[in-house]
């Protein structure tokens, strides 16, 4: 059941990517785009606080000891490269681990999620 679930999120997350025009047409132009994004030890560090729950940009900011500005570059490269998605809350911009970012943690960090 668990794998059918993880499939239809799966399924499900795939098609909105492509419907909103995120997924790459080149499969070795999506894979570097995500090797050169997770090198950085600062976007890991975000993936796994956002593993925990949703969070605006300021959240982010002051978890990690980062300006505005450096919050913003980490998590839009992250966006760029499916990592993670934006979504709106109650009128305000929230940012949530994707499918995507929940393989990284399992298969690459080797977290247990």
């Amino acid at each position: 059941m668990i794998d059918e679930d993880l499939a239809k999120r799966k399924h499900e997350w795939l098609s909105k990517m492509e419907k909103d025009g995120r997924m790459k047409t080149n499969p070795t132009e999506d894979h570097a785009i995500g090797l050169r994004t997770m090198q950085n030890p600062v976007r890991r560090k975000i993936l796994k606080l956002l593993y925990r729950g949703s969070l605006s940009l300021e959240d982010i900011g002051d978890k990690l000891g980062l300006n505005n500005s450096m919050a913003k570059f980490h998590v839009e490269m992250l966006e760029n490269a499916l990592y993670v998605d934006k979504v709106e809350v109650s009128e305000r911009v929230m940012y949530q681990i994707s499918l995507r970012g929940e393989g990284f943690l399992e298969n690459v960090e080797e977290m247990k999620l």
